[in-house]
């Protein structure tokens, strides 16, 4: 059964409000292409626990070294696309990584990872993955990007419920997202990419 149009749009709307960037694409070729020119047209390293022209400890220095040019991670993208990821990155002198974050902490550009659902009410998305790369790669790059097949979107968690419920008796990490990070913990000043990505992109699969 196809996903309803209303559906869809209602997750671009309220994914937008929390500063997302929603855009739906007729394949995982154009998805693929789409990571490749957000790393491309970013600023690189942004990711410093102080600035490049600031004096810095050994262990300082050591951590910068790990971050020489901008990295896509692809932890649980399928080989197939993995590889047509690196072809075109390859190209922009962009490094494709899909393990090993724990050694990149000076800085990933770009995380894209599988999306096991959308929910619409929120526009959330929910990664589910029993491996620590996927967990890193949400939490440690500068950007995020989703990919989100149109069939998985629900309305609301209601309508969620029954499959989170038959996740339970599993291990596994299961994250809900909602737009990039973000706290107001600073004298109630909005500010984004503190505890993760500053950057929140949600590729809507159509059809799949």
């Amino acid at each position: 059964m196809s996903t309803p149009p209303a559906l869809v749009d209602r997750l671009k709307e309220k994914a937008g409000l929390v500063s997302a960037v929603v855009a739906s694409v007729a394949s995982m070729d154009e998805a693929i292409a789409y990571v490749a020119d957000v790393c491309a047209n970013k600023e690189a390293c942004q990711i410093l626990a102080s600035g490049c022209d600031a004096p810095l400890s050994d262990t300082a220095e050591a951590l910068c070294e790990t971050k020489q040019q901008k990295i896509v991670c692809a932890p649980d993208l399928p080989e197939e696309d993995v590889a047509k990821l690196t072809a075109l990155c390859q190209e922009r002198g962009i490094a494709v990584i899909t393990k090993g974050m724990r050694g990149r902490l000076g800085g990933i550009d770009i995380a894209v990872t599988m999306a096991a659902a959308g929910i619409a009410e929120t526009g959330t998305v929910v990664v589910r993955s029993t491996d620590e790369e996927v967990r890193l790669a949400t939490m440690i790059a500068e950007t995020h990007i989703a990919l989100l097949p149109e069939s998985a979107i629900v309305a609301d968690s209601y309508d969620f419920e029954p499959t989170l419920v038959s996740w339970m008796g599993e291990p596994n990490y299961t994250a809900f997202i909602t737009g990039p990070s973000r706290t107001a913990d600073i004298e109630r000043v909005l500010a984004l990419g503190v505890h993760g990505p500053l950057e929140m992109h949600i590729l809507i699969l159509e059809g799949k």
